[in-house]
């Protein structure tokens, strides 16, 4: 058995009908493994909030590596304007936050949406304006803490959703 270096693996590019709208996330850290997960992941498009760190700072541009100029992405000032401009566009607006209303991340169904936004709170606060949102998902956890790192949050649910948009591509194709 071989370890792979990156340069030797040809991964199936896709894009998924993914937008991440990253709701005043304030660690340079969260921002730039963001970009990564969301690039490794096929994700569209990114919106960052305009006082989340800028892709300038230097620990964004560390954490994303190379991903920075591979994914789309656009700042916003107003939260709410933008939500309701993305709802208008078609997208459903799927909160992962732990919610009395939360769905089971497995439970849900991500191929019955033609467009989705995946929103992440902001480490501190969680989602600025919760009623926006038309689902909440939420991961199961097992131990006594309740909650995880929002990215790694994202990833989980990045891996869920585009496992179950694949099987619907390649059951229609």
């Amino acid at each position: 058995m071989k370890q792979l270096h990156h340069t030797e693996i040809d991964n199936t590019q896709q894009k998924f009908p993914i937008t991440i709208v990253c709701d005043a996330i304030r660690t340079p850290e969260n921002i730039g493994m963001c970009f990564r997960i969301s690039e490794s992941f096929g994700v569209s498009k990114i919106f960052l909030h305009e006082t989340s760190p800028s892709i300038e700072n230097r620990i964004v541009k560390k954490t994303a590596r190379n991903t920075l100029n591979q994914i789309e992405h656009e700042t916003y000032a107003d939260f709410d304007l933008l939500i309701q401009e993305l709802k208008a566009d078609g997208n459903t607006i799927i909160g992962i936050e732990i919610t009395d209303k939360s769905i089971d991340l497995q439970q849900f169904n991500f191929s019955t949406t033609e467009k989705i936004v995946l929103l992440l709170g902001s480490e501190r606060n969680g989602i600025e304006n919760i009623n926006l949102v038309d689902k909440t998902v939420a991961i199961p956890m097992y131990g006594r803490n309740s909650s995880m790192n929002v990215v790694h949050s994202l990833a989980i649910t990045l891996y869920e959703a585009t496992n179950q948009l694949k099987k619907v591509l390649i059951e229609t194709s």
